[in-house]
Parts: structure tokens; sequence; C-alpha cells
């Protein structure tokens, strides 16, 4: 099965990256975050990835253009002019990169891709982690009737709370960000049938919206409710937190 990553928005709020780079290539420890989202898809054996690019998307071009060489421990003989590849540590990985347009919405992005698409395919953001299990969220897909899987997650408060007694208005404890209204959110990692692009008009469809609102009207779209860890990296702060917790070898995401 192939992944979709969609890789082209302008990652405005995360301007102080942005400025020269697409959004998927700001850097966790020091790859970039659509590497960390590949590797966790790799190790559950999925390595055929088709990226959806826009904004700044030669720059991912250029990344995995020069990616086995940066990977590899190599010998140049200068006088000879040749390169002799000594030993290499790069990935079995098939990418195929899309520059899907600069303006065009997630849902245009996903239908111009449909040449490439004939099979029920992966979909996913490229700018949040996460440790969903990839093997059980595609059994749960197989097992269910509908055309479309979607990963539900309930997202971390905003903020800390603290633990107030009510009797003597003390504060017992505080705790760090729970979760926040009990509400499942849309947290990307997609199974999805070639159905899809029946919903798809142009490059002004946004999927998020009429796209995914007729599929469950439809009654084709089910939730994986998944529990565990999953972050978008939306802003500055998200990417230090995920940087802290990856230098501390704490990365729930890091399944490899």
């Amino acid at each position: 099965m192939k992944v979709v990553i969609l890789a082209g928005g302008f990652g405005t709020r995360l301007s102080e990256e942005t400025s020269t780079i697409p959004k998927p290539m700001v850097k966790i420890g020091d790859k970039p975050i659509i590497w960390h989202i590949m590797k966790h898809y790799s190790s559950y054996g999925f390595n055929d990835f088709v990226i959806l690019g826009g904004y700044k998307s030669y720059v991912i071009k250029e990344y995995f253009a020069n990616y086995y060489l940066h990977q590899s421990d190599v010998e140049f003989d200068m006088e000879n002019n040749t390169m002799t590849t000594l030993e290499s540590k790069t990935e079995k990985w098939k990418v195929t990169i899309l520059d899907t347009g600069l303006h065009t919405m997630t849902g245009g992005r996903i239908k111009r891709a449909a040449k490439y698409l004939d099979e029920p395919f992966f979909l996913t953001y490229g700018d949040g982690v996460s440790d969903v299990n990839i093997k059980e969220l595609l059994d749960f897909h197989n097992n269910h009737d509908q055309k479309f899987t979607m990963t539900c997650v309930q997202p971390e408060g905003r903020f800390g709370a603290v633990d107030i007694n009510t009797e003597t208005n003390e504060i017992n404890s505080f705790m760090e960000k729970p979760k926040g209204d009990g509400a499942w959110i849309n947290g990307g990692f997609f199974v999805c049938d070639p159905i899809v692009f029946n919903y798809l008009d142009d490059d002004t469809t946004v999927f998020e919206r009429s796209p995914l609102e007729n599929i469950a009207n439809d009654k084709l779209l089910a939730a994986y409710k998944h529990r565990g860890f999953w972050k978008p990296m939306d802003t500055l702060r998200d990417k230090n937190q995920l940087e802290s917790k990856w230098n501390d070898n704490k990365a729930p995401w890091k399944t490899w």
C-alpha cells in the first residue's frame, strides 16, 4: 500500500521556520518531521510514499535527491573524478514527489494524485507525529464495511490544570495539560479507498470539509480511536516540545 503525505501548505503559524523551507522539512532533532512520519510507516513495512508538495516543494525534492549520498559513507577519488560508496545506511523507500500547486487546498492536492492511486492507500499530514499502530489501523479498516477510516484522537488541553480542594479552596496539585474536553477530532492517519476521488472537485476543495462530510453522510467513514500519543507541529512551541522529547530519547512516535 502507498502512503500519501500532504506536504504542500504554507505553515504560516510556524513562520519562524518556514520562511525558507516547507513545514514538513522543519527538523525534529537532525531530521525533518516528514522523515519521522515516513520512518513510522516504514517500521510497519510500508515503504512506498507519495508526497503531495506545493510551497517550496523543490526543497523536499532536493532532500531526497541527495538522501542516498548523505546517508552513506563514500570515497572520492579527486584525480579520476569518481565516487565509491563504502557503506550505505539508506532506506528501502520509493518516494514519489508531486508538485500539486502553490495555492491548492488539501482535497485538490489529493485529486491531483489520482492517476498514481488506483488501490486503497494511507493518507496523513506531513506535520504531525503519533505512535498509532499502523497494522492495527489497517486491520480495523479491513474489518469494517466502510470505504474510509479516520484516526480520531483526543488532544491534550491547551493549558495545565490544578486540583482544588472544594471545601478549603487549597490547591492540592498541578496537572500538566490533561486531555481537553473529551471530544474526538481528526488526527489524520487515514485509510482511503480510491472512491475518494468521486468526492473531490477541483483545486479549491478542502478535504476536511464537504468531502469528509459527504463521505460520512454516505455512511462510508469509520473512526479508529487512538488513545496514545499524537501531536501536530502547529507552532514553534510544539516544535520545541517534540524536539525536547526526541533529544531526551522519550519520543513515543519512534517505533523503529
